[in-house]
């Protein structure tokens, strides 16, 4: 195969019509309600390709709005389908704005089916040297598979893509080559299309007859050596057989002007497909396709993490299984004695899983409400806890489960069950198997919320949480105020769906060569994480009290400077403001630059470079850098203090980077400031929990450089750290050509700046930039 040429044709409707009915039980609504399932589907279908396959060339193929020669030829062709979904007709023009802001070509000749087109194309294609892949599920498309031609189904059910050669046709089929698919569908016809084919004659027989007289014309040339029904149905039908042979072929001479190398891909137009993502509600799209934020909702500063992204849904060919009490056995709970009952089985398993509903997702002030469990596959059990003390009860009830070192726990973000459960008395012993750790090393770009993961690894929809508590809003109900049996299956679900997880994901870490990792350090780390969240950290707000007074003070002296400077009180807040100030009022510079909506940029990069030319360039930086510093942690740390335990916990999350290093919210310990003096006074702030503990900070010397000299085997690096030497002074020795004893604060400091930078893929302008050089 040449990758270096590697075609990709979509047969848009095909791929549209999938889309749509992937999501008929559940639609993907914008916020005025209009469906956009297929747009959803087909853009992140379209997205995966790019992504996954990384096509050199591609283009889409649309049937015209008119008929095609096959119409003309038999005026009943695909006469019976169903008229075309308005949802679907409202969505096409919308998907082709998406494809073309892709930068993508869109093929469409009339009088000639995506199907024709396609066959041209590729046909073409694999004569000047490409490897083309077709990417439908229509069976018909077999026909055209050859050395160079490859038919692409994207994964049913979940399952993965499907691509068919010679080969797979051939076994697929029971053909002797794949032309002979033309032969196979004249004579088994195409209800899809409203194709009669031969009365009497299906797959099997169609396939039999063809292994003995390989060709339609052998076959209707060969009747008299046939019997009964099937002599008389080839014979009185031979011209429908004929005509059905003529509709089944895919031509293959379309006269396309359109070249070849006119499909080399190209960048998308972002600002393009940015608005008609924002038009669309395609918040998590926008995100993980153009890398900009999912919402643009006020979020939280950067102490605080990240906001929830509500739209999480990924394309599937098939309607998705959804809940079906028919099919599962899910039991209520709700006594200490059914719970005990139940105690002795789950003992016996090799693996329970273990899911926590509660009145919310702090730990440390909601409440659990219950518990499902679940050792076999569409079987739970939901422990409904009414009080606190019940809870208590409930939870020692099953400290057994909790405590054995035989049992393996299960669950998906299970520190934060683990957190609920521990507020109750529960003490915990491993192992465990955390579903959202193993999705993430195996996927680790992919969305890890549980419906995603569930959707898909088992293209299974599951049961919402708004319809058990209504959307979000002051009409949104409480869990706690939910009757059990409401409450009974979506908790079992959620139990269910994670052991079959497990089930799935646990076969692959092993496949993947990831089971060491995930068992040795991932799945132990978590438990560490838990210990570490609930300890917490204690805060002296006193002494963060006394410092935010003298910051208050600081950046009033600093305003009044500025307006002193500007001549004028204005909000140097407002980009705007401030714009007209520095370039109209004090004209600092004639060399502007604008935003998009045509306002002065006024960011910290512009600033930076102006602050020889007015004085007031400086004082609006420092004042920024206060103004940040006393609202996002001075101002904001004392806030986050649990007053069940004084002190704060942050949540570290273990499945976000895809690096593979933690971070943490609520709040970021890793962004508290350190570099100035400033910032220093927020460190000393966190203190130990009393007079018998003391604060140790312990880090890995160096430890991506010592990484890097390995994988390198760089020999001055290698030597550096086997003497024990100072890296950055080493590396400054070297840049600047002096002695190591010769080397600066400054000099070592900017070779450590650029150790660190190369490492992280900082480029050449990066650097000069970072260094002011």
């Amino acid at each position: 195969m040449n990758e270096t040429k590697k075609l990709f044709l979509l047969d848009a409707y095909a791929l549209i019509f999938r889309a749509y009915y992937a999501f008929i039980n559940r639609p993907i609504t914008d916020k005025e309600g209009n469906n956009t399932s297929a747009i959803f589907g087909f853009v992140n279908t379209l997205d995966e390709i790019l992504r996954n396959e990384n096509p050199t060339h591609i283009a889409v193929a649309f049937d015209p709005p008119s008929p095609t020669f096959r119409h003309e030829m038999y005026p009943e062709y695909k006469a019976n389908r169903q008229v075309t979904p308005e949802d679907i007709k409202r969505s096409v023009p919308i998907i082709k704005e998406i494809i073309e802001a892709y930068n993508i070509p869109i093929v469409e000749e009339n009088g000639f089916e995506a199907d024709d087109v396609i066959g041209t194309l590729s046909k073409r294609a694999g004569k000047e040297g490409f490897t083309v892949y077709m990417m439908t599920p229509d069976k018909d498309y077999g026909q055209l598979v050859d050395e160079n031609v490859f038919m692409y189904k994207p994964g049913r059910s979940g399952g993965e893509k499907e691509i068919l050669g010679i080969d797979e046709i051939k076994e697929k089929y029971s053909v002797t080559s794949p032309l002979q698919v033309i032969d196979l569908l004249a004579l088994w016809g195409d209800s899809s299309d409203n194709i009669p084919g031969a009365p009497g004659i299906g797959e099997k027989t169609a396939k039999k007859l063809l292994s003995q007289y390989k060709t339609v014309e052998n076959l209707l040339d060969s009747t008299h050596e046939l019997k009964g029904k099937q002599k008389e149905n080839l014979e009185n039908f031979k011209e429908q057989i004929e005509l059905s042979k003529k509709l089944v072929t895919i031509d293959i001479d379309v006269p396309i002007k359109v070249k070849i190398e006119e499909f080399k891909r190209r960048d998308p137009h972002k600002e393009k497909l940015g608005q008609l993502f924002d038009q669309l509600d395609f918040r998590t799209l926008k995100k993980r396709i153009l890398g900009e934020p999912a919402s643009k909702e006020p979020v939280q500063a950067s102490l605080f993490g990240t906001p929830e992204v509500q739209e999480s849904l990924t394309s599937e060919d098939t309607p998705a299984n959804c809940f079906s009490a028919d099919l599962v056995s899910y039991e209520l709970i709700t006594t200490k004695e059914e719970a005990e009952k139940i105690l002795p089985g789950i003992l016996k398993a090799s693996a329970v899983c273990f899911d926590t509903e509660t009145s919310g997702l702090n730990p440390f002030s909601d409440e659990l409400i219950g518990i499902a469990l679940a050792i076999k596959p569409k079987e739970a059990f939901y422990i409904a806890l009414s009080d606190k003390k019940i809870a208590e009860e409930m939870v020692q009830t099953l400290a057994p489960v909790w405590e054995s070192k035989e049992l393996l726990k299960v669950g998906h973000n299970l520190k934060f069950d683990l957190h609920f459960l521990a507020k109750y008395g529960a003490q915990f012993s491993d192992p465990f198997f955390d579903t959202m750790v193993a999705h993430y090393l195996l996927k680790p770009d992919s969305r890890h919320k549980l419906d995603d993961v569930v959707y898909d690894e088992l293209n299974y929809k599951m049961i919402s949480i708004e319809e058990l508590i209504g959307k979000k809003g002051k009409n949104q109900l409480s869990m706690k105020t939910l009757k059990p049996e409401k409450v009974k299956d979506y908790a079992c679900e959620d139990a269910d769906l994670t052991l079959q997880l497990y089930k799935k994901l646990a076969p692959k870490l092993n496949e993947n060569k990831l089971d060491e990792l995930a068992k040795t350090i991932e799945m132990p780390l978590l438990e560490v994480l838990f210990h570490m969240e609930q300890a917490g950290f204690k805060l002296d707000t006193k002494a963060l009290n006394l410092f935010n007074t003298k910051l208050l003070s600081e950046i009033e002296s600093i305003k009044e400077q500025i307006y002193k400077h500007s001549g004028e009180e204005f909000n140097i807040a407002s980009p705007k403001q401030l714009g007209v100030i520095l370039f109209e009022k004090l004209k600092i510079t004639d060399k502007v630059r604008m935003t998009k909506t045509k306002q002065y940029s006024t960011g910290e990069d512009v600033l930076q470079k102006l602050i020889d030319k007015h004085p007031i360039v400086s004082l609006i930086l420092e004042y920024r850098s206060l103004t940040k510093l006393q609202s996002t942690y001075v101002s904001a740390l004392p806030k986050l203090i649990e007053q069940s335990t004084g002190k704060i916990h942050t949540s570290f999350n273990q499945t976000i980077a895809a690096t593979g290093r933690l971070s943490s919210v609520n709040p970021n310990l890793q962004n508290i400031p350190i570099r100035e003096e400033r910032g220093r006074e927020i460190r000393k702030s966190f203190i130990p929990s009393d007079s018998d503990h003391t604060l140790l900070a312990a880090d890995y010397s160096q430890i991506e450089l010592r990484l890097m000299a390995h994988l390198s085997q760089d020999e001055q690096m290698v030597e550096a750290f086997k003497n024990e030497a100072d890296i950055h002074r080493s590396t400054a020795a070297k840049v600047f050509k002096v002695k190591e004893e010769e080397v600066s604060r400054e000099m070592r400091s900017q070779a450590k700046t650029a150790n660190f930078g190369i490492i992280y893929g900082i480029s050449a302008f990066g650097l000069a930039e970072r260094l002011k050089i």
